[in-house]
């Protein structure tokens, strides 16, 4: 199958060469298991030459993307650095993008590849992932398309997706064992050292309240909130601070912020927990103590909901010294 990995113009080359070298890995393992090889791969663009990284590295095309009229696999890395910036910078191949999908292509962005993917209209109604620093914008962007929060992996129909930075790995992964087979996506998987099964990025998300709602109200029980997580907070508090009822309250807070008041109080205790646990301070019960919660079960139990892993997997993983909790 012939594979067409776009090369943006100052795009991030680290996401740029995993897909090339990856497939092109992929043929060799299955040479060696005596099959033929299944990729043909190359770099398209909208020139012969293309700067990455703001123009610390050029990568040369083997085709230029308007000379592209088919291919099984479009892969779409992400421009380098501001989102708008990126996106008007390689305008100009969008039209190609659409072109080729209708012609039955297959698309997958990798990374926030997704807003140049999304530019397309191919996402509106459906489902994606992109870096988890990124939704907000990218649902401010682009409402048309339902983001899914911490995925690494989002596929519909012929159209896929990964979260941020090496999520990218994972859904490179996954199309070689789709198109190959699970033997070479493994032996892929073991040659560059990745964990194939890692299904959700967010053990490495940090949480950052939506603040350019407008809503002044709302950024002033944020802003309590994130002073005061420690402390015994209810809704009622919290909406008496604005002098408004529950119910209007709980609906301008989800609006401005994406979140329900319940949620974002527990997702700056975990955030706060986090930072804690990272410099390896405290134990798992005095930090439980220390950012608000008395019920070690409840604050397991969200903890992992939020991060994907137990207070003391999070700890090990993470903490600069290591220690028995």
């Amino acid at each position: 199958m012939q594979v067409a990995v776009f090369v943006p113009d100052y795009g991030v080359i680290e996401a740029i060469t995993p897909p090339f070298r990856t497939f092109n890995t992929a043929n060799e393992f299955l040479i060696a298991s005596g099959k033929k090889p299944v990729f043909e791969v190359e770099y398209v663009g909208l020139r012969e030459y293309v700067p990455a990284n703001h123009g610390e590295y050029t990568i040369k095309t083997n085709r230029l993307l308007k000379d592209v009229t088919e291919t099984d696999l479009l892969i779409i890395p992400p421009a380098f650095g501001d989102t708008a910036k990126g996106v008007a910078a390689n305008a100009e191949a969008i039209p190609y993008f659409k072109k080729l999908h209708e012609k039955g292509a297959s698309i997958a962005s990798l990374c926030i590849g997704a807003f140049l993917l999304a530019e397309t209209g191919l996402l509106n109604g459906k489902k994606c992932s992109t870096h988890w620093a990124h939704i907000q914008e990218f649902r401010e962007r682009y409402p048309d398309v339902e983001v899914e929060d911490g995925a690494i992996i989002t596929e519909h129909g012929n159209i896929y997706s990964s979260g941020g930075a090496s999520s990218l790995w994972n859904l490179i992964l996954y199309l070689v064992e789709k198109f190959a087979d699970r033997e070479t996506a493994v032996m892929v998987s073991k040659y560059f050292a990745l964990d194939i099964g890692r299904d959700n990025q967010y053990q490495f998300a940090i949480f950052k309240g939506q603040r350019n709602h407008g809503d002044d109200d709302i950024e002033k029980v944020q802003d309590y909130i994130e002073e005061n997580y420690c402390e015994k907070l209810s809704i009622e508090s919290l909406s008496n601070l604005i002098n408004i009822g529950r119910r209007t309250f709980e609906r301008r807070f989800k609006e401005a912020t994406n979140n329900t008041p319940i949620t974002y109080i527990q997702r700056v205790r975990i955030e706060a927990a986090k930072k804690i646990f990272e410099a390896a301070r405290k134990n798992v019960t005095e930090t439980m103590f220390d950012v608000g919660y008395t019920d070690t079960k409840a604050f397991r139990g969200t903890f992992k909901k939020i991060t994907g892993l137990t207070p003391i997997e999070y700890r090990n993983k993470f903490t600069r010294v290591a220690n028995e909790v």
